[in-house]
């Protein structure tokens, strides 16, 4: 073997040792991903599409690969092999550390699998921690498992070490005029194969989820080298919100959450997840009613005609006098995965990212499609685009979501953009799945696309409100109503119409700018709920997208034990309604017209909110401590991983 290295050695001229290291790499993940098919063959034997597990792989690996190839790379090619030999030992032992970490990580797997049915992750960084304990553990439940996996090791760095050395020492550089023509070619091959895309964004952990049937496939589509390095850039996005805003007993933060909303913690029904509690109702119904969530990119109520913005929404303003119109209801952020992470997980803001994107919220958090799923539904995320963009696919796979149809799903659509099909073409694909489901309960998302810079929709399906120039935010803002309305046209034609309640919503409002501390205007959204048992009239009360789904399963009918803290809107009293709003590393927490913002490392200040601007007025000293328990509490539930459903509870 080591002489057929030689010679494919010789052959790769001046390339060959990070040619080397990658056919290396690859083939030791290559035959684990091999060995683990066979494991555990009886979870996987069910996907119709296992070589995709072998052909994403391949995709999977080759990321890492490239990233750890781009430094050899412009040495072995730019540098003259005088001076590559005197610094043999640098080159020969990096190359041998990223081998052997390639190798470690896989010996490793199996048992982070039987323990927690993934691929390594943030766990696995967080015992680094902890090392003598997990030492312990580990030689105590199988010392010869440790022991192989040393030896192993130490024959792989050793073997490597041999390989590298030679393959520095024969390699033949190329001549100056060759290495400025190779190294862009190679250099630019590299850098895609880092990125694994074409698109503007790049590949990550929900690249290799495409399995609908089995969890498994999709864990051994990765790989734990890769997977380990996305969970620590993950780490990175965390932010604990009292290093900004300040510190508050854990017992002061519930006591006021509880004291400030409507939910009170039941804890004979769960006495570890902070505001566990059963919800009872207000429609009593035989049949459990659908749920569907269609989120609108930027949908700001500043144009919706039914909230007195322009007049570029005429299918919603018909629709809103068929169900019950929220008129004063605010986002929590900024961009689409706090919608997400808002409507459908019921979760409240942080100052560092979404937990849509972070690592402990991978598996096992709340999200109402975990909940409806317990309860037999079928749960659906439909989307125009690819989804594995910020990692929704991820995070909804582990999360309740079973089936997942992206940009890749759809056939001949009539139109494809910058960011995926368009929004006609989303709607005529839920409504397929949607009467596919039969007599089934069914949850779904709808995620809609056209309605963002570039602003590419289809010709001829509305007359433009601008008329010079298509591609602008109001002529978007018309077709994404176009298409609400084509959706609503198509489902009324439907059985499943009848038994189901619509939630139209948005994610967020248009981008900000200027220099408001909080632009509160701007998290201005409208949100419509349509089915049967929904009052027909505009409720006014104050409200966040937290509080949607509370109400959207009181109004279905569905008993349910639960940690959301949002409202049941259909029980509040119009006057006690409250909205929460993250922008940037500014919180700001509001009840009626006063609006408490934290600043990091300054004091809280009261506002007085007043024809869409913000007026300082006295602090309210109880409010502001309020605000900050609402600041501080997301961040507790999520680190300590307090925010889930067990299946005993529901």
């Amino acid at each position: 073997m080591l002489e057929r290295l030689h010679r494919l050695i010789d052959k790769t001229r001046s390339i060959s040792p990070a040619v080397v290291m990658a056919l290396l790499a690859l083939s030791i993940t290559t035959v684990f991903r091999l060995a683990f098919m066979l494991i555990y063959w009886d979870r996987i034997s069910m996907e119709p599409q296992l070589w995709k597990i072998l052909l994403l792989g391949l995709r999977i690996d080759l990321i890492p690969i490239c990233y750890f190839s781009i430094l050899p790379i412009l040495i072995f090619i730019c540098v003259p092999k005088r001076f590559i030999l005197k610094t043999k030992a640098i080159w020969s032992w990096y190359m041998t550390f990223f081998v052997s970490v390639v190798f470690m990580m896989e010996m490793s797997t199996y048992a982070f699998i039987e323990q927690y049915d993934l691929r390594p992750d943030r766990i696995f960084i967080e015992y680094l921690d902890h090392m003598k304990e997990v030492s312990q553990t580990v030689i105590g439940n199988n010392p010869w498992s440790v022991v192989f996996t040393i030896i192993l090791t130490t024959v792989v760095l050793f073997v490597s070490r041999k390989i590298f050395n030679k393959a520095i020492e024969s390699y033949t550089p190329f001549s100056i005029t060759k290495s400025i023509i190779v190294f862009p070619l190679v250099g630019g091959l590299v850098f895609i194969g880092a990125r694994s895309s074409f698109s503007p964004r790049p590949a990550n952990v929900s690249t290799a989820y495409f399995s609908n049937v089995s969890k498994m496939a999709n864990e051994l589509s990765l790989n734990s080298t890769f997977s380990v390095f996305c969970a620590y850039l993950k780490m990175k996005d965390e932010k604990d919100p009292s290093r900004r805003y300040g510190k508050m007993d854990t017992k002061e933060v519930l006591a006021r959450i509880e004291k400030s909303s409507s939910i009170k913690w039941d804890k004979n029904i769960n006495s570890e997840i902070p505001f566990f509690h059963h919800q009872t109702p207000v429609v009593k119904t035989e049949r459990p009613k659908n749920i569907v969530v269609f989120l609108q990119e930027s949908l700001g109520a500043e144009y919706v005609g039914c909230l007195g913005g322009l007049p570029l929404t005429p299918n919603l303003d018909r629709l809103s006098k068929e169900g019950m119109l929220l008129t004063n209801l605010y986002s929590t952020g900024t961009r689409t995965v706090r919608g997400i992470e808002g409507t459908i997980a019921g979760f409240l803001p942080t100052p560092g990212r979404s937990v849509v994107k972070l690592g402990k919220s991978r598996n096992n958090f709340y999200t109402i499609a975990a909940l409806l799923k317990a309860n037999g539904y079928s749960t659906n995320f439909v989307y125009g685009g690819m989804s594995n963009f910020d990692d929704m696919k991820t995070f909804f796979k582990g999360n309740g979501i079973q089936n997942v149809y992206d940009e890749l799903s759809f056939e001949n659509p009539v139109f494809k953009g910058t960011w995926g099909v368009s929004d006609e073409d989303l709607v005529v694909k839920a409504n397929e799945v949607f009467k596919a489901e039969k007599d089934k309960p069914f949850f779904a998302l709808m995620l809609s696309t056209s309605n963002h810079a570039p602003f590419e929709y289809p010709e001829g399906r509305i007359d433009l409100y601008d008329k010079e120039n298509p591609a602008t935010v109001n002529n978007a803002m018309k077709y994404a109503d176009y298409a609400i309305g084509k959706f609503f046209d198509l489902a009324k034609k439907e059985d499943y119409y009848k038994n189901t309640i619509f939630i139209v919503i948005a994610d967020h409002n248009t981008r900000v700018y200027g220099d408001a501390i909080v632009p509160v205007h701007k998290f201005h959204i409208p949100a419509l709920i349509v089915g049967p048992n929904v009052p027909h009239k505009k409720l006014n009360t104050l409200a966040s997208q937290i509080d949607i789904m509370p109400t959207v399963l009181s109004l279905a009918g569905l008993e349910s034990n639960h940690p959301m803290i949002g409202n049941d809107l259909m029980k509040l009293p119009e006057d006690q309604g409250r909205a929460i709003m993250q922008f940037g590393s500014n919180h700001a927490y509001r009840v009626a017209d006063t609006v408490i913002i934290h600043q990091p490392n300054l004091p809280a200040k009261t506002y007085l909110y007043k024809e869409n601007k913000l007026e300082l007025i006295p602090s309210n000293k109880e409010l502001e401590k309020d605000g900050l328990a609402y600041a501080l509490l997301p961040w507790y539930l999520y680190s300590n991983r307090l925010y889930t459903l067990k299946k005993q509870d529901i």
